[in-house]
């Protein structure tokens, strides 16, 4: 949480500039790398290390909820968050269950997984491959997924449209000229200035509280 917390921003930036797919991507395959290698941990500062570069390389969140909103029309945006949001609380419950059933497999199941094997000497490790598999599978189904990226831009003005079109396009150059200066005007506000995006960012904030304490 600590790495989410220091760089979701920046993968939020990221997926503003280059697009919401390579960060997708990006993410998944740091599930793979980092929660293998936190399955083969051998002390614990190697353990909190994994777990901190994989929160801090891993900006699915926020590209996520970006995606599913340009994705589908705008009837739908509300019933795909909360999808979303479906997936999270399901995976609480999948998640943790899977890792008990299959964490310390040599000693819950000796006929299967021996000790001497590396699954007795890593005892949560095969839940971490399990994980890390299935994270594989979603990197590969990711490559196949549309880029949206232009859609979240469609509501400005392209950067390389010619005034020419821009002006056939508003009726007169003065029209063209007042939404220029009232884009820039937009652009130049701060986003810490937006009360409805502060208010709602402050009740997923508490949420997310409860959620974190509700889990310890």
């Amino acid at each position: 949480m600590l790495g989410r917390a220091l760089t979701s921003v920046l993968w939020g930036m990221v997926a503003d500039r280059c697009g919401r797919k390579p960060v997708i991507i990006i993410g998944c395959i740091t599930v793979v790398i980092f929660n293998t290698l936190f399955g083969l941990s051998v002390s614990f500062w190697m353990a909190i290390a994994t777990r901190f570069l994989l929160g801090a390389l891993n900006g699915l969140l926020g590209p996520i909820k970006a995606y599913a909103c340009e994705i589908l029309r705008d009837q739908h945006k509300t019933l795909g968050l909360s999808t979303l949001s479906t997936a999270w609380g399901t995976g609480l419950i999948i998640g943790p269950a899977v890792g008990g059933f299959l964490a310390q497999p040599a000693e819950k199941y000796p006929k299967a997984f021996s000790k001497e094997s590396m699954f007795g000497k890593f005892p949560y490790f095969l839940p971490c491959l399990c994980m890390s598999l299935f994270a594989f599978a979603v990197t590969i189904a990711s490559c196949w997924i549309p880029e949206t990226l232009h859609k979240h831009n469609e509501d400005g003005v392209s950067l390389d449209v010619s005034c020419d079109a821009l002006e056939s396009a508003c009726g007169s150059n003065a029209e063209f000229k007042q939404d220029e200066g009232s884009e820039e005007a937009t652009a130049k506000k701060s986003l810490m200035k937006n009360w409805p995006f502060i208010s709602s960012t402050i009740v997923y904030c508490v949420f997310s509280l409860h959620d974190i304490a509700y889990t310890e």
